[in-house]
């Protein structure tokens, strides 16, 4: 391996004790590839599978934690103890090739298709019409409901402990139901769970509590409880950078294992709510990272990309589309190989690349989601 490459492998040890061989990790990506009753499906394995080689860790694509928390087709199921084979079976793949396992939850809220209660209304964190397409119109989750979400993200964590996850994500990121309540955007509530930016932080703050409840009662051993956060958002009102200051600072109290930026920029700078002009990455590490480590992410593509990002401080890298496009991007590095990575993707490369259809179907009719398809 060449020398200058030996930082990124270097083995990094969570607060919990828990120790990874090196510091490149697979985020999660959607892959739209489950059987229609929410269970993993062999595609789904064989793609983990051929991707947990190299990296220390895999974080899985989101599972949804109530069955109205659905957020799209193809998505595989955390909700009910009958999908604990489905779950084992995803872990014991992956940790079978030396990485470790992270489950990500989440519920979709009003991203989810439309998912109808017994008084015919839609669920949603928010009181105000979606802006998304269609004609259906969320309502407010009710104070009940609200509760039952925040147990249930605690169950699908007691799940994850027992099918031999070496932890979970807590998807806050990205527009889903956790979001949704910490953003002035889509939370116009006027109750606890909403108004000021100490009342938005409540419901993800709670989830957090539940999770680590859960992972206290339940595990044996080190568990691994992180948590992944959108750092701004488009819309006015909505998250801006000093929001998200606020909620790192939250997070960070609660001593969770790390911080997981979403973002497809690894060098984005903030656009608004602070007067920073280096990345948010950097910023965020400055703010929090000496109390929780953070995993950055975002359009690393080549070792050298990766160097950069890793002088950052962030003790972390997270790569996704660079592991779809090169399955053994890691272990060319590693092995000295680095001049044979791949940063293009072909259109004949699926069966190559062990790409479940569903997916190899989404990069190559959306070209402008990969850098390059051939």
């Amino acid at each position: 391996m060449n020398s200058n490459f030996q930082p990124l492998f270097e083995t990094f040890v969570f607060p919990n004790g828990i120790t990874l061989k090196n510091r490149l990790v697979m985020a999660p990506m959607t892959n739209f590839s489950s059987n229609e009753d929410g269970t993993v499906s062999d595609a789904e394995v064989k793609y983990y599978a051929r991707r947990s080689k190299g990296v220390s860790m895999v974080i899985t694509a989101c599972t949804y934690v109530t069955a109205n928390g659905k957020g799209f087709q193809g998505e595989f199921a955390g909700n009910r103890d009958e999908m604990v084979p489905s779950l084992k079976r995803l872990a014991d793949a992956i940790k079978a090739e030396g990485a470790k396992a992270i489950l990500q939850i989440f519920h979709g809220g009003r991203e989810c298709p439309p998912v109808l209660v017994p008084n015919g209304e839609i669920v949603s964190a928010s009181d105000i019409p979606s802006e998304r397409k269609g004609s259906n119109v969320p309502r407010a989750l009710e104070n009940d409901e609200i509760e039952g979400i925040i147990k249930a993200f605690g169950e699908t964590t007691r799940r994850a402990i027992e099918t031999g996850y070496d932890g979970v994500e807590i998807h806050g990121a990205n527009g889903y139901l956790i979001q949704q309540f910490f953003s002035p955007h889509s939370n116009r509530r006027e109750d606890k769970w909403g108004g000021s930016l100490e009342n938005r932080l409540t419901f993800p703050l709670a989830v957090v509590d539940e999770v680590q409840r859960i992972v206290k009662e339940h595990a044996k051993q080190p568990f691994i409880v992180g948590y992944r956060f959108s750092p701004e958002e488009p819309e006015t009102p909505g998250i801006t950078m000093a929001d998200t200051l606020r909620l790192v600072d939250a997070l960070a109290l609660k001593r969770l294992d790390y911080l997981h930026v979403s973002q497809t920029d690894f060098n984005a700078v903030p656009r608004r709510g602070i007067e920073d002009n280096r990345s948010r990455l950097e910023i965020i590490q400055e703010k929090v990272g000496n109390h929780t480590p953070v995993i950055g992410v975002g359009s690393i593509y080549t070792p050298e990309d990766a160097l950069h990002a890793f002088e950052t401080g962030v003790p972390l890298l997270a790569l996704g589309r660079e592991l779809i496009i090169d399955p053994d991007w890691v272990g060319k590095i590693q092995n000295g190989k680095e001049h044979e990575i791949v940063t293009r993707i072909h259109k004949d490369a699926q069966e190559e690349l062990v790409v479940p259809t569903p997916l190899w179907q989404a990069i190559i009719h959306s070209p402008g989601w990969f850098p390059g398809v051939e």
